[in-house]
């Protein structure tokens, strides 16, 4: 199986991990933020070995061949809030990051033969919007015009280490490098907020702080379109659209880019595993060491309180001057650190984090092409609609309401909505010739449902033969091309991938759990009541996604720290 050839390690790493005797960082988990840290940790002249328990590297953003000629991206599935800075800065398109632009961005088949397509052009958008209403295709503009403006704003606060407190003493020299730190942030932050002027921030605001329904119905009258929108709301979460702060979400999954061009969501050449193999390519050029198949039992934390190590399953010792956590806050703080060395208010804010889920991916191969007769064009050449987002089960706000509400009450949605990506239908490298790769992003399945079990195969099955009718509506004939699926609900992604809850953000997103509350307050900038252990993943500032941002500013932290200490 090329993937695993490919993204495994070797036997001269093992033993270059056994024969050093002190790193001087650790990087728990190889996932794409893990990667990038060490990445970065090592171009600036630092020993970094990277452990990870899967036998490939990547997290989730991996591409495996489940079923022999189908290679799919198991987990996470299009590319754009990676940080154009990463990309740059560590040369992944030399390294092998290619990414394939959609023909359209989004397209939602309706049962009433009619349908929304996005992303081709203005021209087309205002034209395909103008189908169901003339103001919402004037309006869509200015909606779009005012969140670019507040991602610019956002770009900052991403990239941005977080003015956090210090924590036990410090020196004079610290505490007025820490001061001026901080007054810079806040000087910068300042700057780009009176950028908006009073309205931009009243805006911000408003959409940071409302339901998306709420906003979306100021906004628009359509009921596909703001369906449509409203699936950016939502995402790899148990949130409603009714929900306070939904908002945020929204805008979350819309500040992305590809080369330059905002809101752009691509395929990538080979699956996500390949953002995954290009990070890793940089990492080992800059000196890294990666090892798979080492699952770390414990950080090692010496007397004095200093994380100093880890201890791998197998018994191996494996010492260094720093740890890096890419694993979810739980995982880190309640399973792998003795917890004897961490305050009782903390342990208690991270065991009583959201994690929860409302995420099943199911990845399909088929031995043709969906054809979607609200579309019109029936024939099997690859169509604007089958690059794009498809949105299934996204006719209305309602809807979403409704499959939601369901897993609310402990039951998986009786009409789950869906993202169905067809990442074949611009990448020749995923399956045989004349078939094809689907991707199904799915909401809502509740982490343990009150009418059944995941470990049941019946009830496995039942949930996926749901989704498949469902898309059966929209596209006949699309059952009897199943050749076969993987399927991923909340416990799998938890066990198989290690995503605490099966949330993919390694943690809600919420206004609660954001910025100086990432993952909990007070300790927002990537350090931990461990010394010399930090976190690097998405459970800490800015959040999920693959963005590697936190993955980033983590190693920047790192760098700052040894910098003071030597």
């Amino acid at each position: 199986m090329i993937w695993r050839r490919t993204l495994t390690t070797s036997t001269v790493a093992t033993s270059a991990l056994k024969q050093k005797k002190k790193w001087d960082a650790i990087v728990i988990g190889g996932g794409h933020n893990g990667l990038i840290s060490a990445a970065y940790l090592a171009r600036a002249g630092l020993s970094v070995a990277v452990l990870e328990r899967r036998h490939i590297i990547g997290g989730a953003a991996v591409t495996e061949e489940i079923i022999a000629g189908f290679k799919f991206s198991r987990c996470s599935y299009l590319l754009s809030l990676l940080r154009p800075q990463i990309i740059r800065e560590l040369e992944l398109k030399r390294h092998g990051l290619k990414l394939l632009k959609p023909m359209a961005s989004s397209f939602t088949p309706s049962l009433d033969g009619r349908y929304l397509l996005l992303g081709q052009s203005d021209e087309m958008d205002h034209s395909e919007i103008s189908k169901f209403s003339k103001r919402d295709a004037d309006a869509y503009f200015r909606y779009e015009a005012q969140l670019q403006k507040f991602s610019k704003l956002l770009d900052f606060v991403l990239d941005s280490p977080t003015p956090e407190i210090l924590h036990g003493s410090a020196s004079t020299v610290d505490l007025l490098r820490h001061k001026l730190q901080r007054s810079k942030f806040w000087a910068q932050c300042l700057g780009h907020t009176l950028s908006l002027g009073q309205k931009g921030m009243v805006d911000l605001m408003e959409l940071l702080l409302s339901p998306t329904s709420k906003v979306l119905d100021k906004w628009f009258e359509s009921n596909l379109l703001k369906g449509t929108l409203a699936g950016d709301a939502i995402i790899g979460s148990m949130m409603n659209i009714n929900t306070p702060g939904s908002g945020y979400v929204l805008l979350h999954h819309i500040m992305g880019e590809t080369d330059g061009d905002r809101n752009i969501w691509s395929h990538v050449e080979g699956g996500m595993g390949a953002v995954s193999l290009a990070i890793c390519r940089a990492a080992k050029e800059a000196g890294v060491h990666i090892e798979t198949d080492k699952e770390v039992l414990k950080v090692m934390v010496a007397e004095s309180g200093r994380a100093n190590g880890v201890l791998l399953a197998d018994g191996t010792e494996v010492h260094s001057s720093v740890v890096l956590s890419n694993a979810t806050p739980y995982k880190t703080f309640m399973e792998l650190v003795p917890r004897d060395f961490l305050p009782v208010e903390f342990l208690c804010a991270i065991k009583h984090s959201d994690y929860s889920s409302g995420t099943t991916k199911i990845n399909v191969a088929v031995d043709k092409l969906p054809q979607f007769p609200c579309f019109k064009i029936n024939n099997t050449e690859v169509g604007p609609q089958h690059t794009a987002t498809i949105h299934i089960g996204f006719e209305s706000m309602e809807e979403i309401i409704s499959a939601c509400q369901d897993a609310c009450n402990g039951i998986p949605s009786q009409r789950p909505v869906m993202e169905m990506t067809i990442p074949s239908s611009l990448d020749d490298t995923i399956s045989p010739p004349g078939k094809h790769v689907i991707s199904l992003f799915t909401q809502y399945t509740p982490y343990k449902p009150s009418n059944g079990s995941w470990d049941n195969a019946a009830y496995r099955e039942s949930y996926a033969q749901r989704c498949f009718n469902l898309i059966e509506e929209h596209a006949p004939g699309f059952c009897s091309s199943v050749i076969g699926y993987d399927m991923l609900t909340p416990p799998d992604l938890e066990r198989e991938i290690g995503l605490t809850g099966g949330n993919i953000f390694h943690g809600a997103m919420g206004l609660d759990s954001l910025f100086v509350m990432r993952p909990v307050k007070g300790w927002s900038n990537h350090k931990t009541p461990i010394k010399d252990l930090y976190l690097c993943g998405s459970g800490s500032h800015p959040g999920g996604g693959v963005m590697g941002a936190p993955g980033r500013n983590a190693a920047r932290i790192v760098l700052q720290e040894f910098k003071n200490r030597y």
